[in-house]
């Protein structure tokens, strides 16, 4: 079975009929063209979106780093204590919905916004399994023999 080779050459101008019947000629075949323009209404140095700050976690007041955000550590929290329990993840969305809690958009918790939640509980896991919150939390727990 032959190779694909792709190759994706950046423009000046317009192409012409005669630069792609070359290509064409040389074995190339077209398979997509690619267009841009600046948006409007944004500034063209305008920064690339940043990456989504981590649930727990919010911007500080002045700016410059991120600072633990108490409302949604309770979260965090809450549900791994129900997550410790082996409770399913439907009774645990149900019991932060029964308590008031909401998800960042302002949704009900649903067991597939807490399991997208999953892998920054396993992030911020160790540092809160350490606290003396948890040594309390873990004395109450039934003993799994």
């Amino acid at each position: 079975m032959a190779k694909t080779v792709r190759l994706r050459e950046p423009l000046s101008g317009s192409p012409t009929l005669d630069y792609l019947n070359q290509r064409v000629a040389a074995g190339w075949k077209l398979v997509a063209l690619e267009w841009e323009r600046e948006a409007e209404g944004q500034a063209a140095d305008a920064p690339p979106a940043a990456e989504e700050i981590p649930y727990g976690v919010q911007v500080s007041g002045d700016g410059l780093r991120l600072v633990e955000n108490a409302v949604e550590r309770e979260i965090i929290i809450l549900a791994l204590d129900r997550i410790v329990e082996d409770c399913p993840l439907s009774q645990v969305a149900d019991e932060l919905n029964r308590r008031g809690h909401r998800t960042r958009d302002g949704q009900q918790w649903t067991p597939a916004a807490l399991f997208s939640l999953l892998p920054r509980m396993i992030e911020v896991g160790p540092r809160l399994f350490v606290s003396e919150e948890w040594a309390e939390r873990r004395r109450r727990l039934p003993r799994v023999v």
